[in-house]
C-alpha cells in the first residue's frame, strides 16, 4: 500500500503537508484507473473483504489493556495484515475498547469484563486472512465459548 493514499485531517502522512480536497480527490481518480479495484475473488465471489463479528464468551482477562494489545498483535501477524495503529482505553471500573487500524482494515475490541464477554470486529481485505484471529482470541482470553458470524462486505458491488 502506498503512503500517498494515507492521509489524516487534511495531512499527507508521507511528506507532512497538508493536502486539499481537489489533491486528495485527483490521487483517488489516479489510483482507480491505474489500479484493480482490489476487491477480493475467490469461490465465484467477488467482495471487498470478510468481516467477523466475534463474541468471546465465558473469557477472563478482558479487563487487561496489555493482553488485549497483546491478542492484537498476535492476530494481525497470524492473519497477515499490516499495522498501522493500535489504541486502546480502559473504563472505570472496568471495561476496554481498542482499535487495531489496519493497512487491510482493523480490528476492534469492548469489553464487559464482569460477564466475561468481549465483542470483537475482525474486518480484513486482500490476501489477509481474519479466520486465523478466531484461535487466538480464545486462547488468550481462555473463552469458554467464541460465536463467529461472517459478512461479505461489499459483495455484489463489483462483477
Amino acid at each position: 500500500m502506498e503512503d500517498r493514499g494515507l492521509f489524516q485531517l487534511g495531512m499527507d502522512l508521507s511528506a507532512g503537508t497538508t493536502q486539499t480536497e481537489e489533491h486528495v480527490l485527483a490521487s483517488v481518480a489516479h489510483e482507480t484507473t491505474e489500479k484493480k479495484d482490489h476487491f477480493i475473488r475467490k469461490n465465484g465471489k467477488v467482495y471487498a473483504g470478510t468481516h467477523l463479528i466475534i463474541e468471546v464468551i465465558g473469557g477472563e482477562g478482558l479487563n487487561d489493556e496489555e493482553r488485549i494489545r497483546q491478542a492484537f498483535l498476535d492476530s494481525i501477524r497470524a492473519c497477515g495484515a499490516t499495522l498501522l495503529h493500535i489504541h486502546t482505553h480502559k473504563f472505570t471500573p472496568q471495561g476496554v475498547s481498542g482499535v487495531a487500524v489496519l493497512a487491510e482494515s482493523h480490528i476492534s475490541v469492548h469489553t464487559w469484563p464482569e460477564a466475561g464477554y468481549g465483542a470483537f470486529d475482525v474486518f480484513m481485505c486482500g490476501e489477509a486472512d481474519p479466520w486465523k484471529a478466531v484461535p487466538i482470541l480464545k486462547e488468550a482470553f481462555k473463552a469458554r465459548d467464541v460465536r463467529v458470524t461472517e459478512i461479505l462486505r461489499g459483495e455484489g458491488i463489483v462483477e
